[in-house]
């Protein structure tokens, strides 16, 4: 077993983040773009497995409930959270499965499908990549280093260029939360778009 110095997980983290600034305007333009479909009804997918599940489950918590202040809810579904259906599936159709199908079922065109996996070569993932394309879905992915399986199946991915799983998935959270905060910062800049969310006056008449 190959022990590091105490410091070197920091100091990883710190590399790969210098590198990872430059994916700024990506992240951006991704939350733009979820806050005006979202807004006018459409609906984000996120999938993930392990570590990137959890990844996964942390942004719809953040688009149904809220990031910083408050605001209308969207709608966003992380496919690994409904265990009966995964686990079903799974039984059924096989691992490979579990999240193409729920993206068949819940999945329409002009939705965005989110794909986290710090290898890139997730068989389950892979599959619903090409599911959500055939339906006409967005499909956007967070993964490890390039190239990957899952970056060449997406429409658009951000790979994080760091050598380790946990420093690729601490990154991805830092993705989150920028994502988040440049949707947030679309809702506010557009009006508009909150206002065609039925939502939005049911929170109004919540903070009577």
């Amino acid at each position: 077993m190959n022990l590091t110095h105490p410091g070197q997980h920091c100091d990883d983290l710190m590399e790969a983040l210098a590198t990872f600034r430059g994916s700024g305007p990506v992240v951006h333009r991704w939350g733009a773009e979820l806050a005006h479909r979202l807004g006018g009804g459409a609906r984000l997918l996120v999938a993930g497995n392990g570590g990137s599940a959890a990844q996964a489950q942390h942004l719809t918590a953040e688009l149904v409930g809220r990031y910083r202040d408050d605001r209308p809810p969207y709608s966003a579904l992380a496919l690994h959270a409904d265990t009966s259906s995964t686990t079903a599936i799974a039984n059924d159709y096989g691992v490979q499965e579990v999240f193409a199908r729920q993206t068949c079922a819940h999945g329409r065109p002009g939705d965005v499908l989110m794909l986290l996996s710090t290898s890139g070569a997730s068989a389950n993932l892979l599959s619903a990549a090409a599911e959500a394309r055939r339906i006409g879905m967005t499909v956007w992915a967070l993964t490890g280093p390039a190239p990957n399986p899952l970056e060449a199946a997406c429409d658009e991915a951000l790979c994080v260029d760091a050598p380790v799983s946990a420093t690729v998935q601490e990154l991805h959270l830092v993705a989150v939360h920028m994502l988040c905060e440049a949707f947030d910062r679309a809702c506010e800049e557009a009006p508009a778009v909150a206002e065609r969310h039925p939502a939005a006056e049911a929170v109004g008449e919540g903070a009577l």
